[in-house]
């Protein structure tokens, strides 16, 4: 059964930043079973054990600051309890970048493609699976600058667009890229605005992305160990050069991945 690592004995996985972007960690106290937990309709990642149960929340980048609530059934027939935490304010830097036309004024055909390959990810994202991590400690998957961080306001050809959800990783065409934890591909595809693409899954609703890529070297079904390589960084979809763009996500949210790496 996964556990944490109890508070005071050593470093916690990931680090616990309750702002847009972070992740709450919400001590739920002993019970008997693992309790059930939901941000809204979509469910929670709960590790522990009968001692001290923990759930490990995503907050979105658009999350207002102030309080925010999971809820929590101690079963999933029990009536549920409200959890709060609040969410601080972070502010976040601006990027502007140059790219090809195409990709910030999309043609009907690119669009069309577009809203088509976003309802797949979004079926992909909604992937929460057993069994859950046994840990949440990350390595990073490619060595390299990070040439952009999580949470920079993008502005492409002057127009502004949702913030950054990953982090950039500087690294040149052809460069391994190696699972950061154990977990399960479960697609890999050519997309729009991301390029060639690699979801892994972890377990529990914790996600992550890979774009890009120049190559994909693995299948759906394909089951990795933490540091495998899977696929090649590259400069497809829409880049200003060669790197790895690296996603992670909880509950069915993005968040930074700078909090699952050591410092």
């Amino acid at each position: 059964m996964p556990a944490l690592v109890r508070a005071g004995t050593a470093q916690q996985w990931p680090q616990a930043l309750a702002v847009p972007g972070g992740v709450a960690r919400l001590s739920l106290g002993p019970a008997a079973e693992r309790p059930v937990v939901h941000a809204g309709d979509v469910p929670v990642l709960v590790l522990g054990d009968a001692i001290e149960w923990t759930a490990i929340v995503g907050i979105p980048l658009a999350a207002p600051t102030g309080e925010a609530e999971v809820t929590v059934q101690a079963t999933p027939t029990a009536p549920a309890r409200r959890v709060a935490y609040r969410v601080a304010a972070k502010q976040y830097r601006e990027q502007r970048l140059t790219v090809a036309p195409r990709t910030v004024d999309l043609a009907p055909e690119d669009l069309a493609r577009h809203e088509r390959e976003r309802a797949h990810q979004q079926h992909v994202m909604a992937t929460f699976s057993t069994p859950l991590p046994e840990e949440l400690q990350m390595r990073q998957p490619v060595p390299g600058r990070r040439s952009s961080s999580f949470g920079l306001r993008r502005v492409f050809n002057g127009q502004a667009r949702n913030p950054h959800s990953g982090m950039d990783i500087a690294a040149a065409t052809g460069t391994p890229v190696a699972a950061p934890l154990a977990g399960r591909v479960i697609d890999v595809g050519d997309y729009f605005f991301n390029g060639g693409t690699v979801w892994l899954d972890h377990g529990g609703g914790l996600l992550s992305m890979y774009c890009h890529l120049s190559r994909m070297d693995c299948q759906v079904g394909d089951v990795l160990r933490t540091g495998d390589a899977f696929c090649r960084v590259g400069a497809t979809g829409r880049v200003t050069g060669p790197h790895l763009h690296w996603g992670v996500m909880l509950n069915r949210t993005m968040v930074d991945p700078a909090l699952f790496l050591p410092a």
